[in-house]
Formats: C-alpha cells, sequence, structure tokens
C-alpha cells in the first residue's frame, strides 16, 4: 500500500509579507511609468487640467505718482543645498540648482516734490527744481523665463514629498533669486541711470513749454 503524501503547509512570516506588499508596490510604480511613455498609453492615463478659478476681486486703488524712469533686466543661478547634520544626502539632504530671470525698475517719485522745491523767474524763461534720489522698486521674478535646472533630494524628502500640500516646491529658491537680483540691482548703477532719464524727460517738457533754461538737481 502507498501512503499518500501530504503536503506540509508553512505559514509565512509577517517580514516576509511586508517584503512582498512593498515589492509589489514598487513592480506596479515602475510598471505604471513605463506604460507611461508607450505610444497612446500616455493619452489614456493623462490628466486634463481644468481653470475653476473665480473672478479677481478688485481691493483697493492707488494714485502712481512716481515716474518709472529705468528698468534692468537681470538672471542669477541660485545653488541651494540643504545637509543633514548626522545623516547622508542620500537619506536626508536636497540640492536645487535654479536660474532666476528677473525685472528691477528705478523710479523718481515726483509726488514728494512741493512746493519749495520748484523755483520760476518772473520771466517764466527760467525753472530749478529739486527732486528726490532715484529709488529701485522690488524685483520681479519672471515666471517663463525663470526654472530649475536640476533637483536631487534624499530618499527621506522623496518620501515627505508625498505627503505634502506642495511637493517639489522653489518658494525658497525663489525668494533667494529675488534676494539677489535685488543686490545686483544696487550695484549696476539703474539709479543714477534713471535720474539721468528724468532730467532728460523733464527740461524737454519744460522747454516745450517755452522756459529756456532748467536746471535740476537730486537730493533727500
Amino acid at each position: 500500500m502507498t501512503t499518500p503524501i501530504r503536503r506540509m503547509s508553512r505559514r509565512m512570516p509577517g517580514w516576509v509579507k511586508a517584503v512582498s506588499a512593498v515589492v509589489l508596490v514598487l513592480v506596479v510604480f515602475f510598471a505604471g511609468i513605463r506604460l507611461s511613455v508607450l505610444p497612446g498609453i500616455k493619452d489614456l492615463f493623462g490628466t486634463e487640467t481644468r481653470d475653476r478659478s473665480g473672478p479677481a476681486l478688485l481691493q483697493s486703488i492707488q494714485d502712481i505718482s512716481r515716474y518709472d524712469a529705468a528698468s534692468g533686466n537681470f538672471q542669477v543661478v541660485v545653488d541651494l543645498e540643504k545637509d543633514a547634520k548626522y545623516l547622508p544626502d542620500a537619506i536626508r539632504g536636497s540640492r536645487t540648482l535654479y536660474v532666476g530671470a528677473g525685472t528691477v525698475d528705478a523710479y523718481v517719485d515726483l509726488g514728494r516734490v512741493g512746493g519749495n522745491d520748484v523755483t520760476v523767474d518772473e520771466d517764466r524763461t527760467s525753472a530749478t527744481l529739486r527732486l528726490p534720489h532715484a529709488a529701485l522698486g522690488r524685483p520681479a521674478l519672471d515666471p517663463d523665463r525663470s526654472y530649475a535646472v536640476s533637483k536631487q533630494r534624499g530618499l527621506l524628502d522623496r518620501l515627505g514629498d508625498l505627503f505634502s500640500d506642495n511637493p517639489n516646491g522653489e518658494q525658497a529658491v525663489q525668494k533667494l533669486a529675488v534676494r539677489h537680483i535685488g543686490d545686483a540691482a544696487k550695484d549696476s548703477g539703474l539709479t543714477a541711470r534713471a535720474e539721468k532719464n528724468t532730467t532728460g524727460m523733464l527740461e524737454g517738457l519744460l522747454r516745450s513749454l517755452g522756459f529756456q533754461e532748467v536746471h535740476i538737481s537730486y537730493g533727500g
């Protein structure tokens, strides 16, 4: 007589199940990446963007009395690196290479000119004006010309992006780019160019009104 062979079932340990689940998730994830690059499949699983924003609301109106006399275009390469104190970069840390492009305007605030700052002779042929020095406006970053060249993130940072409301946020490098652009504008001679342009504008305007001599100075 032959004795039937019984298969003995063994229970899988808990850690084996956990590892198997992680491997299965990774297989599905990378399979999805490969499918997304195949012709036709990308459109099938693609997303559609819809703008459901409401209309913009006017909150306030301000009168502008300044004369924008010059504008500078700037570009800066930001290399921002964040390191953990006791962890290697592959585990925790990030490095972003970002090209920031923006503009800075230089203006003269004509609203600060008072009655004592303007002198006209009796014949109305000579005028003397004292204007405030030109100032720099806030740097404006151009999103169409600014972009991230590369991003390197550690494993923990990548996992954090999965639970973040703003994954891969670039606020830090954008703020740094704005600051560097503002510093560059201070050393660019933009305010001197603005004062020169303002002088030329006012001289042409006053001479067209019949003034033969126009004297313009800056101070305060």
